[in-house]
């Protein structure tokens, strides 16, 4: 019977217990809930986040030193995006530098720490590292520099095909504190060799040859140009001063006219800077730009400048020019315009000193406009304007290298104020 009662209690006993286990939780939950100090806190968002301060300078190439649009090594700050201040952090820290796919984010500014990390691009199956040089960085005083890196391979083959510089913090580096990513707007990244090939606008008298338009790089009109000595554009530019015949014989049929007529007009754009070059001897000294036109003379005490130079004996000065274009590399060279050079445009008879070879610390002398030169012509009477050997005009009392032709439309055969065989 005992058991019997037993048996009939055991439900009634189970349901009391868990009623009374039931309400003591409760009261403890409802205990926890009324103290602030055990209650349990949303975390905030974090109001820091790097940046890089300055857009990319693109196109960017492959092998080419990534830099800021100012030219400058890239930078990346950290600041607080109540005020984009600059912040402070109380120790140094690191930051890795990483590519991402140009399509992140995909809303535009909102990602958590691991939508970052999903989004960094590796390099392809075999190839070399993405990005290469100085990946880590350290942030101190707000700024990290980064230094020296660049892509080894074309963002053609992401479905983007565009990618992003990132940078994030370092694992180990600010436990406990989120620091939001940076990222640089979305760039594509082309392979060098279009670089290698690209033509310069304009170009510089240092340039190869084949900057210059329709001369391809190892091509034909290269290897000739070669050949004959033309290395540079301004080997190309002398050349077509002193002996434009020559040089359009150099390049041959091959060369249509409305190609030489392209080439030889993008060489005019070239920055001639402000070097001149003299020839001397014991009875002259000459003075030429760097393409080697005439500038002024001094034959036997006699100072000629361009608005006297027909006095002189026309086979005399080939003769001069002739040479120092022949002995050029044995010149001398000036940076701007000396004392010396200054006295002689304006035409008069200084005591002579040797000029400071190699020195930019001259002064500049204001002079009248230059005019063209004019040469008898050994065939007539008249006198035949000649443009072409001479440094043309002056402004603001700095000379102006100029380019005269007979008009737009005929650059292949310009007036020479000499002529070679």
């Amino acid at each position: 019977m005992d058991k019997c009662l037993s048996t009939a209690l055991e439900p009634i006993l189970r349901r009391v217990v868990h009623e009374e286990v039931e309400r003591s939780l409760r009261a403890r939950i409802r205990s926890f809930s009324r103290s602030p100090s055990l209650r349990i806190q949303a975390p905030q968002p974090s109001t820091l986040k790097l940046i890089f301060p300055k857009a990319l300078t693109v196109p960017i190439f492959t092998g080419g030193k990534i830099v800021d649009e100012e030219s400058n090594q890239l930078r990346v700050m950290l600041v607080d995006t109540r005020g984009n201040q600059t912040v402070l952090f109380p120790s140094p820290f690191k930051v890795d530098i990483v590519v991402l796919d140009g399509d992140f984010p995909l809303d535009g500014k909102n990602w958590s720490k691991e939508e970052f990390d999903r989004y960094i691009v590796k390099e392809r199956t075999g190839k070399r590292p993405l990005l290469a040089g100085e990946l880590v960085v350290t942030v101190r005083d707000g700024v990290g520099l980064i230094e020296n890196i660049e892509f080894t391979d074309n963002s053609s083959w992401i479905r983007s095909r565009k990618f992003r510089i990132g940078a994030k913090v370092a694992g180990g580096s600010c436990q406990g504190v989120r620091i939001r990513e940076a990222m640089t707007e979305a760039f594509v990244v082309k392979d060098h060799r279009g670089e290698l090939y690209k033509k310069h606008h304009p170009p510089t008298l240092g340039d190869e040859v084949w900057r210059l338009e329709k001369i391809g790089k190892d091509g034909v009109f290269h290897k000739r140009l070669a050949s004959e000595g033309v290395h540079t554009v301004q080997d190309f530019l002398k050349m077509w001063v002193v002996d434009h015949a020559k040089l359009r014989t150099i390049l041959g049929p091959a060369m249509s006219e409305k190609m030489w007529n392209v080439t030889v007009k993008h060489a005019k754009t070239c920055v001639m800077g402000n070097k001149h070059y003299v020839l001397r001897g014991p009875d002259y000294k000459v003075l030429l730009n760097p393409i080697c036109q005439l500038v002024n003379a001094e034959i036997n005490g006699s100072i000629y400048t361009t608005h006297n130079l027909s006095d002189i004996n026309r086979a005399y000065l080939e003769n001069l020019v002739r040479k120092a274009y022949a002995n050029w590399c044995s010149l001398e060279e000036t940076e701007g315009i000396s004392d010396e050079i200054g006295l002689l445009t304006q035409g008069d008879h200084p005591n002579h000193q040797q000029p400071m070879v190699g020195s930019s610390q001259y002064k500049v002398y204001m002079t009248d406009r230059l005019t063209e030169g004019y040469i008898q012509n050994e065939m007539q009477a008249n006198w035949e304007i000649s443009p072409i050997y001479f440094n043309t005009s002056s402004e603001n009392g700095v000379r102006l290298n100029m380019f005269p032709s007979n008009s737009d439309d005929d650059l292949t055969s310009p007036k020479s104020f000499i002529t070679w065989g």
